[in-house]
């Protein structure tokens, strides 16, 4: 049956407005979240550079830290994690490896590096989840204890190292990680100084892929060989430098990364722990500690701080990239879908009234918005079904400003981190800055239209990223 031209006209003059005014609205936001990161980096930079860390570290009030590490087969990088653990500088800290099941070596390189003694450790259920395996300490470093549960999932796991836990505060970090030395101690900066009480603080990600770890530092950095893993380097940096810090100012703040991310014990109690109902548990965790919190009338804040910086391994391929980022958007649909009543509330807050519903409308079904204009406009040009400037206009939307706003990301993590030691890393970022928006955005969109279809069929499915380990991840066991 022959399509009427009429009707082939209307449906794309439709699809084309839709694809434009998708574009348009979000790159004005994205431009008011520009300005208003420029202005919070530069003031956390200008902050973190007259506080006195030292301070922090020797002081005795400084609050205990417990750092949760979650590992489910992850033998290749899991003993460099906690050597960088090991020596963070923190004055009070405990490290809490939870083996989630693993099948391959993870338990056996832990116990074989770290020399662990099996023993009856205090556990109480503050969360509910599994009892441990196996409980051990390091004989070596009596900081750490390794747990041994059966293979739930990384909710249960991360429940796991509350329960064990005794400090204050715990920081989720994933075992593909490492931290820069005093990235706690900045973590934990903006938390001591702030007047309310915080219960989520989050830090920079950074690329390691390229990187040379040697006993659990980063020793050399440099930048992936690969134009997957090097747009994904561009990429994280627009999303901290720009994406996170104007959302922690609007306080609308809604995804938090769980590679590194520090955590008031006793609220995520209260809200119950992390739960298993989404397979982004870091994202949820986040609206549940504000539905929880501002149900029960408690002032509280959740910050994002620019300067504390922890590396980890990105997906090295586009298989692996496929797996991360449909991840991602189905557990974004699914802690919408679960927290529907905080949308347009405006009981609680800017996040109510606008971070969900920009999570929903541009991060959510805005990428299937994309996706499909990735593909039907430049048909629609082709058929002479779109006008020339109404093209221009797309390509200028949907690819100039985006490098556009690439290219200012790298400039201000220059100017403020500067985290990258050469001149020729800084200008090879700026050349992925521009071909990030030539091929790689729009893969990403295709793979989280991808992640919202899972979501409308259903599907609950974790899909693992298989970590290969960085330059030099196996050089220093020994």
């Amino acid at each position: 049956m022959m399509i009427a031209p009429d009707l082939l006209y209307r449906v794309f003059h439709v699809a084309n407005v839709t694809f434009l005014l998708y574009f348009l609205i979000a790159n004005l936001f994205y431009t008011f979240l520009m300005v208003i990161s420029l202005y919070v980096v530069s003031m956390q930079t200008k902050s973190a550079a007259r506080r006195e860390f030292e301070g922090l570290s020797s002081s005795p009030v400084t609050p205990p830290i417990a750092i949760i590490v979650p590992a489910y087969n992850e033998e290749q990088v899991i003993v460099q994690t906690v050597l960088s653990l090991l020596d963070a500088d923190y004055p009070a800290k405990e490290i809490i490896v939870v083996d989630d099941g693993s099948t391959d070596e993870t338990l056996e390189r832990l116990a074989s590096r770290f020399s662990l003694v099996r023993m009856d450790l205090i556990y109480r259920e503050h969360v509910p989840t599994s009892l441990p395996v196996a409980m051990y300490r390091s004989a070596e470093c009596p900081e750490l204890t390794v747990i041994a549960s059966e293979h739930r999932g990384k909710p249960h796991a991360l429940n796991t190292g509350i329960n064990i836990a005794r400090s204050p505060y715990f920081c989720t970090v994933d075992a593909d990680s490492v931290l820069e030395r005093d990235a706690l101690l900045r973590l934990m900066a903006g938390v001591v100084a702030s007047p309310e009480n915080t219960v989520v603080s989050g830090g920079v990600i950074r690329i390691a892929n390229g990187c040379t770890i040697k006993n659990g530092h980063i020793s050399a950095i440099d930048l992936p060989k690969t134009w997957v893993e090097r747009c994904q380097t561009v990429e994280y940096i627009r999303t901290f430098m720009f994406g996170r810090a104007g959302w922690s100012a609007l306080g609308a703040t809604f995804v938090a990364a769980g590679a590194f991310c520090l955590f008031h014990r006793e609220s995520v109690m209260l809200a119950g722990g992390f739960s298993s109902d989404t397979v982004t548990e870091d994202i949820d965790m986040v609206a549940s500690l504000r539905r929880t919190l501002t149900e029960k009338g408690w002032k509280h804040r959740i910050a994002f701080t620019s300067d504390p910086v922890c590396w980890t391994e990105a997906p090295g391929s586009l298989k692996m990239l496929a797996r991360q980022r449909r991840r991602w958007q189905l557990g974004l649909m699914q802690t919408i879908s679960k927290h529907r009543g905080m949308l347009l509330n405006p009981r609680y807050g800017s996040l109510g009234l606008v971070g969900l519903p920009f999570h929903f409308a541009i991060e959510g079904i805005g990428s299937v918005v994309e996706a499909i204009g990735t593909f039907m406009v430049p048909i629609a040009f082709a058929l002479g079904l779109l006008p020339m400037p109404m093209f221009l206009l797309f390509l200028l939307l949907a690819v100039g400003y985006g490098t556009l706003l690439s290219l200012a990301s790298v400039l201000l993590e220059e100017i403020t981190l500067r985290r990258y030691p050469k001149l020729k890393h800084v200008l090879v970022l700026m050349i992925f800055a521009v071909i990030e928006n030539l091929g790689y955005r729009q893969l990403v969109a295709l793979f989280r239209a991808q992640g919202v279809l899972r979501y409308l069929l259903g599907q609950k499915k974790w899909e693992k990223v298989e970590h290969t380990g960085v330059r030099g991840e196996l050089a220093q066991e020994a």
